[in-house]
């Protein structure tokens, strides 16, 4: 029989055992941050049925999506009645109205699990990937102070998983819509066609966009499309544009005043929440694409690699589960693309492998001793050290080379002179260090050559 060549599958990313370490570590500070602020764990199903999951979807999107069918059903010509999930958006609007009488609101969640779109397979796009995010949903109403908090949540989040300098961009969709109402702008879907072709500035230029602004499809005077560009170029500090926009709110219209007063009152929360000013801007020309927001909107970029794109973004929606219930649940949320995130880090050498789960492996010198090497093991374990034991023995140099090569930074050298003194000798492989001390003095040596 001949063998099948192993293959990953395309857009799929698997990773070497110190990779997923260090993949593992950034889903846990991510998960970390979340629980700091009160948001509680969901986890769906990785299929919806074919009714849930297409409400909010179709063109592109219901292109995309995997419809999952058993051998059975397929030879009897049953149509698929199940697709896997392509965001945690829909599952969370199905979630929230079928368990509507059981949850408390403001109903805080967040939710980090794997999604399947039917993407193109190249370098850095995916198939399969984790999705990381949290949502404040609201049961009838929800308070602008929740738009304020989603940003302070992806201040404290990013600050420690520290990849370096990042800025929030925060804008309110009222804000353009507003603009385009009071510029004599007021079909609904020329409006939603205008907010489009403004989020695609960071990817195309200036220009392309003022193009598409002016061109056929959209029709907007040269004049109407260069006031918009003009507005949403503004650059300045936090203060400078806190200013532009109340002058901007002077004389407007509901809708955009509406819009600036409901991004000055994020600003001012992020301010009462101690995040410093540095972290954020104000920048218009954020509108996300998805049609569903409504308000506030955030998109977050890492300040020394742009060409990242955003690594977290999200907003405010009015209804989240309109399909699904009558009640009214307006909510707020952001995502984290954990999967891309890591990847685009780890091409741009700025996330190095992980080490080992284990900090500390116990290497076997003499067959006769395995019940002190269990022994130390276990003591090592009790003191909250993660310890491993090399089973199976040996020559001490092929026990060195796993433990340097399993990411494994401290070893346990133990022979029959070391027991007869009642000591162990402990040998950091990266600081090169290397000390004998009595065994009751083990583990707090440990901890110490740690760095714990």
């Amino acid at each position: 029989m001949s063998l099948i060549t192993p293959r990953t599958p395309p857009g799929t990313m698997e990773l070497l055992p110190r990779q997923q370490v260090a993949f593992q570590r950034l889903l846990d500070t991510i998960r970390r941050g979340y629980e700091r602020f009160g948001f509680v764990p969901v986890e769906t199903p990785v299929f919806e049925t074919v009714d849930t999951l297409l409400t909010k979807s179709g063109g592109e999107t219901e292109k995309q999506v995997y419809f999952v069918q058993s051998t059975g059903a397929l030879q009897q010509g049953n149509k698929p009645d199940i697709a896997l999930r392509f965001d945690l958006t829909v599952p969370l609007a199905r979630y929230v109205a079928e368990h509507e009488r059981d949850l408390a609101f403001p109903f805080r969640r967040y939710q980090i699990q794997r999604v399947y779109r039917g993407e193109r397979a190249q370098r850095g796009r995916f198939r399969e990937f984790y999705q990381c995010d949290i949502d404040v949903i609201g049961k009838d109403s929800l308070s602008a102070h929740y738009d304020a908090e989603i940003p302070a949540v992806i201040y404290h989040v990013f600050s420690e998983l520290d990849f370096g300098g990042f800025t929030i961009n925060i804008s309110n969709r009222k804000v353009l819509q507003g603009l385009l109402d009071d510029l004599g702008v007021d079909n609904a879907e020329r409006r939603m066609a205008v907010l489009r072709e403004i989020d695609k500035l960071d990817k195309i230029g200036l220009e392309k966009v003022r193009a598409g602004l002016t061109g056929d499809t959209i029709g907007l005077s040269d004049d109407t499309a260069d006031h918009v560009l003009s507005i949403i170029r503004e650059e300045g500090d936090s203060a400078l544009s806190i200013a532009r926009l109340t002058r901007l709110g002077a004389n407007a219209g509901p809708t955009l005043k509406q819009g600036v007063e409901e991004l000055l009152a994020v600003i001012r929360g992020l301010e009462a929440l101690q995040v410093p000013s540095s972290a954020y801007r104000i920048n218009l020309a954020i509108t996300r694409g998805l049609d569903y927001y409504t308000g506030t909107v955030y998109e977050t970029f890492l300040n020394k690699h742009p060409e990242i794109g955003s690594v977290c973004s999200g907003g405010r929606y009015d209804n989240l589960a309109s399909h699904y219930t009558k009640s009214k649940l307006p909510g707020v949320g952001i995502s984290i693309g954990a999967t891309r995130l890591f990847y685009q880090l780890m091409e741009a050498g700025i996330i190095k492998d992980g080490g080992a789960t284990a900090q500390v492996l116990v290497t076997q010198m003499d067959p006769a001793l395995s019940a002190d090497y269990y022994g130390l093991a276990t003591a090592l374990r009790a003191a909250g050290i993660n310890t491993e034991i090399q089973l199976d023995g040996g020559k001490l140099a092929k026990q060195m080379k796993y433990a340097d090569k399993a990411g494994i930074p401290l070893v346990v050298l133990m022979g029959s002179d070391e027991k007869a003194r009642g000591t162990a000798t402990l040998k950091h492989l990266v600081k090169g260090e290397q000390v004998e001390v009595p065994l009751a003095d083990l583990a707090a040596k440990a901890k110490e050559l740690l760095g714990a």
